[in-house]
């Protein structure tokens, strides 16, 4: 056994509610993290790369505008050199989010720009309200290559770049001389909506410059959207409540950190997530990430030997996360911590104890044994027994092998969850939930004998894998790309870490130190969306269509249609980009709503 112990000074240097594991050595660094960042009046990073040498001498004076296709990132200081488009159209159901791309340039300053939608128009009069669209000025954020993968990074040994993402909810925006701003449209198709063809006018304009006009027009299909919460995709992002305290340097676990989570965390609910990420003890990552995983269950051990666990952090944050809908699983890490570290207050000696337990050793049982016991009552107290994991990640198969024994000896009414890269699911194939490296074998009979049986198995998308992925450099369809290869694949969903693990200034820079850039979360602070957040979305509203057309075409006895559609799919069945991929998944979103039409005529 490893003990560390160090002295608790006081009530604040014992905060282990708010992760503070070092006590009163890092009062001074705990300070500076609740320094809040600029989240409003910040400035993009200057353009690291040769592209500011662009040749901009053809380009007009004044403000330029057209509509540009959202499978693309186009570089900050890059002279626009294509046929400019006035006109774009985009299609839905009824409740789906849709999304445009317009991009501006000029080759002089432009202050206080700003990209006006009217309503929509459709010539039976059924009009629709100009609310239902809303306009992002795309902003830059610093961004690496892929290169290696996992490992530890320099930020000079890899290409940096600016990258279009994070989606900011500016009324105006000064534009740079020589650069170029792309701008999101996001149309919410409203319930309601009745099917057919409407148009509305974007006008682009500034002051003392020629306002520019361009025509969207929108396809409402006669088809309805399940809400999110029906939607059968298991999704599994991991959500960081401290990254959101440091942020905007709040006071962990109080009232405001809660309401700033809120909207943060609603995001994640309007994606369909069905899992609440949840800590057991100190952070489970050993803090792989800029901030540590605070503390959600207190452990001490009193003076007659016995344990105390104190809940009610955990219990809020539960039931904050259930409020907001998601609701499927609670998944606790982590029974087996990457250092393999717990630690408790001592009421003896006043001391915080940090103990080192392997599984599969004395005190690995001495320690779990009587809080797994303790945990299974107050779950079952709290009703939520049934859907609550242990969770593991990525461990060894000695360590898997000794936490599990233990989990079925003492807790067997727990389910297990893990993120597997070693096939453990054959040799534990009555898991609750695993999740599967992408890339790495598995068995599609084995995927068809999990799910007949109720089990849950999705991939995840890590460093590991290059395509499809996530990150600020990466291409925008892998977003929607991972939700058909589900389906192509037949996993029930994809895992991904993290949703929010926020770098030390996100807004400005996504590059880490351990991980190609942006690997750490998908949305910004402020619950400020990404052009990575609204393509999975938009990929995850295809699976839930395709759900719906399949069933439809099966109740038609329409064996050649569905013959259309799963060729369609098998074809994105892939983990390596081919030259064909980007065409191949428009053509097949382009077929889903062909046969959406086809089935209400």
């Amino acid at each position: 056994m490893n003990l560390k112990t160090q002295k608790l000074k006081g009530m604040l240097c014992g905060a282990i509610l708010i992760g503070v594991t070092s006590a009163c050595g890092q009062n001074q660094q705990e300070q500076e993290r609740r320094t809040p960042l600029d989240l409003v009046n910040f400035k993009e990073l200057p353009d690291p790369t040769a592209d500011t040498l662009s040749d901009w001498s053809k380009v007009e004076n004044g403000l330029h505008a057209s509509f540009v296709t959202i499978d693309k990132r186009f570089p900050k200081s890059i002279a626009p050199d294509f046929a400019v488009e006035k006109q774009a159209s985009v299609t839905g159901w009824r409740g789906e989010r849709v999304s445009a791309q317009i991009l501006l340039w000029t080759n002089a300053e432009i202050a206080g720009a700003q990209v006006d939608v009217s309503g929509f128009r459709a010539e039976s009069g059924s009009d629709l309200p100009s609310d239902i669209a809303s306009t992002h000025f795309v902003r830059y954020v610093m961004t690496d290559e892929y290169a290696g993968g996992c490992g530890h990074r320099k930020p000079e040994d890899f290409a940096s770049s600016l990258s279009p993402d994070m989606l900011d909810n500016l009324n105006s925006f000064d534009l740079e001389a020589k650069k170029v701003r792309p701008v999101w449209v996001t149309l919410r198709i409203p319930e309601d909506a009745k099917p057919g063809y409407y148009t509305a006018k974007v006008q682009v304009k500034a002051a003392e410059v020629p306002t520019q006009e361009l025509n969207l027009s929108l396809h409402v299909i006669d088809k309805l959207l399940p809400k999110p919460s029906e939607w059968t995709y298991h999704l599994d992002q991991w959500q960081h409540p401290s990254a959101v305290a440091r942020v905007e340097g709040l006071e962990m676990w109080s009232e405001e950190h809660f309401k700033a989570l809120k909207p943060q965390m609603q995001m994640l609910a309007d994606v369909g997530q069905k899992v609440i990420t949840a800590t057991l003890n100190k952070d489970p990552w050993n803090v792989q990430t800029f901030d540590p995983y605070a503390d959600m269950i207190i452990w001490t051990k009193q003076k007659d030997g016995s344990w105390k666990y104190d809940y009610s952090v955990f219990d809020k944050w539960v039931q904050f996360m259930l409020d907001l809908g998601v609701n499927k699983m609670i998944n606790c890490y982590s029974i087996i911590p990457w250092n393999n570290e717990i630690h408790y207050n001592d009421e003896t000696s006043g001391e915080l104890v940090n103990v080192e337990a392997k599984p599969g050793t004395p005190i690995f049982e001495q320690l779990w044994t009587p809080f797994l016991e303790d945990f299974v009552e107050h779950l079952r107290g709290k009703g939520w027994l049934e859907k609550t994991n242990i969770a593991i990640d990525e461990r060894t198969r000695e360590e898997v092998d000794g936490a599990l024994t233990l989990l079925q000896k003492v807790s067997p009414e727990l389910g297990v969850s893990y993120a597997d890269n070693q096939r453990t699911y054959r040799r534990y194939p009555n898991s609750d939930d695993v999740s599967i490296a992408m890339g790495h074998p598995f068995s599609e009979e084995d995927l068809k004998d999990r799910q007949s049986r109720g089990l849950n198995t999705t991939f995840y998308i890590y460093c590991g894998n290059a395509f499809p992925n996530q990150f600020t450099f990466s291409d925008p369809a892998e977003s929607v790309l991972v939700a058909w290869f589900a389906e192509a694949a037949n996993f029930d969903g994809m895992l991904r870490w993290a949703f929010n693990s926020w770098v030390e200034n996100p807004l400005l820079d996504s590059r880490f130190r351990t991980w190609p850039a942006g690997d750490t979360y998908i949305v910004y602070p402020n619950a400020r969306s990404s052009i990575r957040y609204e393509r999975l979305l938009e990929g995850l509203q295809d699976y839930a269509k395709i759900q719906v057309v399949k069933r439809a075409l099966e109740n038609k006895g329409d064996q050649a249609n569905l013959d259309r559609l799963e060729t369609a799919i098998q074809k994105l069945k892939i983990t390596k980009p081919n030259q064909t991929w980007n065409q191949d998944l428009n053509d097949a979103k382009g077929l889903l709503n062909e046969l959406s039409v086809q089935l209400v005529q």
